[in-house]
């Protein structure tokens, strides 16, 4: 679901007093309609809605700018100032047509619910999970985000894959909606933290990162991905831990660790040099390197790649074939293929989220995020 973008007029049209006592009808009634919305919007949609809302009741951004770690506040501050001199009359009429969308877009998804999908497990926001020939597809469902994985994000998956582990498929697949595979971890996820909350989010953060790759270490059935689309972060470092990684060519890996003061996870600081070398898991971890999908494949972390335009026709006629093969066979040479590794996998996943846990609090990974946000809000 994409939310339409904040476009700040060149040209304002003359408006009669008519048409402004409609406009403020109609924006006193978006209000309402936002009230009523029952799923999240997102922090990013939630800005633009705020921003807009302060520019039409009261004009262009005049209040002082919050402190750098504030970041609730900045980021606030930062929306509605990048609205500049947008008249009261456009930002009323904008912030009502982006509630509208939001609306016309909710409407779809719950005409959409009616209708389930054959084999969709219930109880999932961010993710949809069907189980259909002997295949349990977890598929990310954010694709306004770009698959970007928040805190409800990674519990439902976790929750998905201890499911798929024990229910009757043959086998398990993990792909993306939309044109991303995912975007990695969801920086959000740092921005309503109060300065005296960080050792406490850092810790719950690593506890929930541990178990995450820890399900994945664990899975007891072939486990496939279907990369849809550029893959970022997390998503990419986790595909060491798989079975088998198919791609579209227009896939792309990228893990931008030390751009943001973090480092790696996912057991990639182990499987990423036994994959590809430990020059090549340098590039990648170390130096920010963006892999194609090709390249990713030459160095080992990708299976096979495929043309865009027949990737899943291909890749899905093949999973339903390997899906058809004797389930408790494939299973228990899954186990011995991972067994001889596994105390090593978990080893060396919570040294990982230990060492992640440090670089959350550092003033370092700190100011790498609010970089990132402020060159953000200038695009």
């Amino acid at each position: 679901r994409q939310a339409q973008a904040v476009c700040i007029p060149a040209i304002h049209l003359h408006m009669t007093a008519a048409t402004m006592q409609v406009s403020q009808k109609d924006f006193e009634k978006a209000q309402q309609q936002l009230k009523l919305l029952k799923k999240d919007p997102g922090n990013e949609t939630k800005l633009k809605l705020y921003a807009l809302f302060k520019q039409a009741t009261e004009g262009p951004c005049n209040s002082p700018k919050p402190g750098m770690l504030d970041f609730v506040k900045k980021a606030k501050w930062d929306a509605w100032n990048s609205l500049g001199d947008l008249s009261q009359d456009n930002a009323r009429q904008k912030y009502t047509e982006l509630v509208s969308s939001l609306v016309s877009a909710e409407s779809a998804v719950q005409k959409e619910d009616a209708s389930p999908e054959e084999g969709r497990h219930d109880g999932y926001e961010t993710i949809i999970v069907t189980t259909k020939n002997n295949i349990t597809k977890i598929m990310f469902n954010r694709p306004d985000r770009k698959n970007a994985i928040n805190h409800k994000m990674y519990r439902e998956i976790i929750k998905a894959l201890q499911e798929a582990g024990k229910d009757d498929s043959t086998i398990a697949v993990i792909t993306g909606n939309g044109d991303y595979y995912s975007s990695g971890n969801d920086l959000n996820n740092f921005t309503n933290i109060q300065p005296g909350e960080m050792k406490k989010m850092a810790s719950d953060g690593a506890v929930l990162l541990k178990e995450f790759v820890g399900c994945f270490i664990d899975f007891p059935k072939p486990l496939i991905a279907v990369v849809n689309g550029p893959a970022i972060g997390i998503c990419v470092t986790v595909l060491g831990l798989c079975d088998i990684v198919y791609a579209s060519d227009r896939a792309t890996f990228h893990s931008p660790f030390s751009q943001l003061g973090q480092s790696p996870e996912g057991c990639s600081s182990y499987l990423f040099p036994k994959i590809m070398g430990s020059a090549k898991a340098s590039e990648m971890l170390l130096f920010n390197k963006k892999l194609t999908a090709e390249e990713a494949c030459a160095q080992g972390l990708v299976t096979e790649v495929f043309p865009d335009r027949t990737f899943q026709k291909e890749v899905w006629e093949r999973l339903e074939a390997y899906a058809s093969l004797p389930r408790n066979s494939l299973a228990v040479s899954k186990q011995l293929l991972r067994s001889m590794e596994k105390e090593k996998l978990h080893e060396v996943n919570s040294k990982e989220c230990e060492v992640l846990k440090e670089r959350w609090i550092s003033d370092e990974c700190i100011n790498a995020i609010v970089s990132f946000f402020q060159k953000k809000s200038k695009l």
